[in-house]
């Protein structure tokens, strides 16, 4: 990297954090008439997985941020008309259908140099389209089976087909029905006037640096070019062009670059109390987290049990602009099941009580029950607190 300009500001780890958190939509009062919708063009990117314990992530992501919004609305949020499209960028993500221009170096890249590894016979990408073109939107089990016999990856031609074509940006996917995704023609799904891949590279990075460094707030090189899983000489190519200011953290040894409306204002307003997915954008970049918050986070779904230590799918509890601790949900009925829950202290219990009472009303649970704790001197006052 070259060297970075002089900073113009120096933050202490509190303003970056306070900074960092409203960016990300937990300090403040929230645009509640934005809605879910508001919240992923806040964000630029919800991430998905397919892990469902207490809700999939994706509904996490606006709940943590709005409170008990309607588990439809959020769905409608994401699938409903031409408001979001679902591509690569952190990961699998949602992502407003405005950003559609930005993502035409990603799609020339996977034209260009297909990293594919399933062997396509000829015509089977061609039948895939004139199928969709014919029959409108479908998934893959409806295009001729998603699957063969063999592996998890042992995927069929049409799927084959049907995923590159959406690598390709030829087609979308413009719903999950039951997590499969729904494909259709892009010409189809995109508004016209966004279909095209009209910017060159540099333009579409600098935009997706930008939009991260807004959505961020603050953040080292390797924070922002993360959110959209950038290269590092693709941030360097462009950071002049940003519009970000270069800043210095109390703390951290890296430079960093902050969003200068994020600077013009001090950071205030309500704190959220809630869980966060382990995927929310707030922590999905371990590191980070760590820096900013002093706490150290893994998902363990794909850790041996006997080997984890905070459980499945612990969620980090965000209350007074820090992580207090963790909860490793699960349901039963209408029992909202804490099978794992760690705190900071006793300091913790009202916020944990307050976060596991909130999160059981929107899944339509009517009670909390708590099996482990670590510290179990601690699970009497949270036991009586959630009464």
């Amino acid at each position: 990297m070259t060297t970075p300009p002089r900073p113009d500001t120096d933050l202490s780890a509190a303003e970056a954090r306070r900074i960092a958190l409203r960016a990300q939509g937990f300090l403040g009062a929230p645009d509640r008439k934005a809605g879910a919708p508001g919240v992923l063009r806040h964000l630029g990117a919800v991430q998905l997985d397919t892990i469902s314990v207490l809700a999939r992530s994706h509904e996490l992501v606006p709940y943590a941020r709005l409170g008990a919004v309607g588990r439809r609305k959020v769905e409608a949020a994401y699938w409903t008309g031409t408001r979001a499209f679902e591509y690569w960028s952190h990961a699998a993500c949602v992502l407003p259908i405005e950003e559609w221009p930005h993502f035409a170096f990603r799609r020339r890249a996977y034209r260009n140099r297909p990293h594919w590894y399933h062997h396509l016979p000829q015509g089977a990408y061609d039948q895939v389209i004139k199928q969709l073109r014919a029959e409108g939107p479908l998934t893959a089990t409806e295009l001729g089976g998603a699957k063969n016999k063999g592996e998890w990856w042992d995927w069929s031609e049409s799927k084959i087909a049907v995923e590159r074509a959406l690598m390709y940006g030829e087609v979308v996917c413009v719903e999950r029905r039951g997590w499969k995704r729904v494909y259709d023609l892009a010409e189809r799904a995109v508004p016209a006037e966004l279909l095209h891949d009209e910017l060159d590279d540099k333009e579409c990075v600098r935009r997706l640096v930008r939009q991260a460094g807004e959505a961020l707030g603050v953040g080292t090189r390797a924070d922002i070019a993360d959110y959209h899983r950038l290269k590092s000489e693709q941030f360097d190519a462009v950071i002049e062009e940003t519009g970000l200011v270069p800043v210095t953290v109390e703390g951290w040894t890296k430079p960093a670059w902050a969003d200068p409306a994020a600077l013009a204002t001090d950071p205030r307003g309500r704190h959220r109390t809630t869980l966060l997915s382990p995927f929310d954008s707030l922590i999905w970049e371990r590191a980070r987290t760590e820096r900013i918050f002093g706490f150290t986070h893994r998902l363990e779904a794909y850790v041996p049990k006997q080997k984890r230590v905070h459980g499945y799918f612990a969620m980090p509890v965000l209350s007074g602009g820090r992580l207090v601790g963790r909860v490793d949900p699960a349901r039963e009925g209408t029992t909202l099941v804490a099978k794992q829950v760690s705190l900071d202290g006793p300091k913790a219990v009202p916020a944990v009580a307050q976060a596991l009472r909130e999160a059981a009303t929107w899944v339509g649970c009517d009670s909390v029950r708590v099996e482990h704790m670590p510290d179990p001197t601690l699970k009497p006052a949270l036991t009586a607190a959630l009464a």
